[in-house]
């Protein structure tokens, strides 16, 4: 994982991560550490977060059917106010190779029939200002810029 602190307050991360849950957690530790370490978005709102490990997560369940030895390219770009993100894969593409439309659940069923998934692309399209997907020369790139609220 590379951080690289840019001019003013702003801070790129990249990093490279294996196709597992345990290697999504490792690097979200480790992106936390980068910004704590540079303190360029201090006092911001870290819901960035969710969309992040929403992402990553939705690339090793579904791109690479929790296969590990999958490739995933993670580039973070914090400036004041926004992150802009860009994620790339080698698994499957997205069906109908674009992001799927995320509607919100239908919550007022039984308790026994409340899904138990199908939440993230929801979150992730209501938690970003812009979204860009594409699938090409057997890569998926994702590209999504999430504002950063100031935190008092």
């Amino acid at each position: 994982m590379e951080a690289e602190r840019l001019t003013g307050d702003r801070l790129s991360i990249t990093c490279e991560i294996d196709s597992t849950p345990d290697a999504v957690r490792s690097a979200l530790r480790q992106i936390h550490e980068h910004l704590s370490a540079a303190e360029p978005t201090q006092g911001t709102d870290p819901s960035w977060e969710i969309v992040v490990a929403e992402v990553l997560n939705n690339i090793v369940e579904h791109a690479y059917q929790e296969r590990p030895g999958g490739e995933i390219r993670v580039c973070l770009h914090f400036s004041p106010g926004t992150l802009h993100a860009e994620f790339t894969d080698f698994g499957r593409p997205m069906p109908q190779e674009a992001p799927p439309e995320g509607k919100p659940a239908d919550l007022d069923v039984p308790v026994e029939d409340l899904p138990e998934g199908g939440f993230g692309w929801f979150l992730i399209r209501t938690m970003t200002t812009q979204l860009d997907y594409a699938h090409t020369d057997g890569a998926n790139l994702l590209k999504l810029e999430i504002p950063l609220a100031e935190c008092a």
